[in-house]
């Protein structure tokens, strides 16, 4: 409990750093483009394919349960549209996210550690945390949301092409359940949960990888770490959130 605590104190010292001896604003956005390119941009076909497949899955195994003859086809697509928006397209591809991301975002931190770059960062008089993490952090709450818009319109479209195709279902009842009892609040709950997630992805990724201590191997298990404890840290502030904004 001591050692929880006090990781939890370090992570908030860590974060407040992030805005103390802060670099010139031309310097920031030069590596927030980078960060977002390396982020964002090369994670949208992982996104991609597993958001279709997840549509598709969702399309078809509905389909499977309903088998009562009064529930109309059309529910099929309303399933669908609504998984994809409220937990499949932020949560799962969070998930996916921080398996990708967040162990690049370690790693990369942990090598730079381990072989004293940024040790050399602060000889120079340079705030370490805010020069290599910040970026990291606003490349990722830009790009994330962006991502979990292309993956729910994926998954709905994974799912169009599923149903379609199986002949569970046809165009005309899929595009009818799709627009049936829509609540816009859907929308805007799931960008809530993007920006929580690319925050707790991005910063227990650098914190962990931050602090590495010890040699290659260290590298390795702190990378491993930061995505056990940002798929943790998901998964609460899911809960949470759920239970703040739903009820």
């Amino acid at each position: 409990m001591i050692l929880l605590l006090r990781a939890i104190g370090r992570y908030f010292i860590f974060a407040g750093s992030l805005f103390t001896n802060m670099e010139s604003f031309r310097t920031y956005f030069k590596l927030v483009i980078d960060e977002a390119i390396l982020i964002g941009y090369n994670s949208i076909f992982l996104v991609s394919i597993v958001s279709i497949f997840i549509g598709a899955v969702t399309a078809i195994q509905t389909a499977y349960n309903l088998v009562s003859p009064l529930i109309a086809d059309y529910v099929i697509s309303l399933v669908v549209r609504d998984m994809s928006i409220l937990e499949l397209a932020p949560t799962i591809i969070a998930v996916v996210f921080a398996g990708k991301v967040g162990s690049s975002i370690a790693s990369g931190l942990g090598t730079m550690r381990i072989t004293e770059q940024i040790d050399a960062l602060e000889v120079m008089g340079i705030n370490s945390v805010s020069y290599l993490v910040l970026p990291k952090i606003i490349g990722t709450i830009i790009t994330f949301p962006l991502l979990v818009i292309l993956a729910a319109f994926l998954s709905i479209w994974g799912g169009y092409i599923a149903g379609v195709f199986t002949e569970v279902i046809t165009p005309q009842e899929y595009i009818y359940g799709i627009r049936a009892e829509f609540n816009e609040f859907t929308v805007t709950f799931a960008l809530i949960k993007a920006f929580a997630f690319a925050i707790i992805v991005s910063s227990i990724s650098a914190f962990k990888g931050f602090y590495t201590e010890g040699g290659a191997l260290e590298v390795g298990k702190a990378s491993t770490s930061a995505v056990t404890n940002s798929v943790i840290a998901i998964l609460l502030a899911d809960y949470l959130l759920a239970q703040l904004l739903l009820n």
